[in-house]
């Protein structure tokens, strides 16, 4: 899979978990955590790669990024 990630990354702060949470809402269930937001992003990418890779293994569709989903 290419290094390059394009699909779009949701990251808030969760006062319950007390750390940041990254989403990326085009694939179902792919979430990850970290202290900073720097440490949420890079283990979103991780998830990501994971996700993907799974996905593909199980002969599941891997969606196409579509970009932006969401408009603040």
């Amino acid at each position: 899979m290419k290094d390059n990630i394009r699909y779009e990354i949701i990251i808030y702060w969760s006062q319950a978990d007390q750390a940041f949470i990254a989403e990326a809402p085009e694939l179902p269930g792919c979430a990850a955590d970290g202290a900073t937001y720097q440490e949420a992003v890079a283990s979103i990418e991780v998830v990501i790669r994971e996700w993907i890779e799974t996905a593909q293994a199980l002969g599941r569709p891997v969606p196409e990024p579509r970009g932006r989903l969401i408009f603040a």
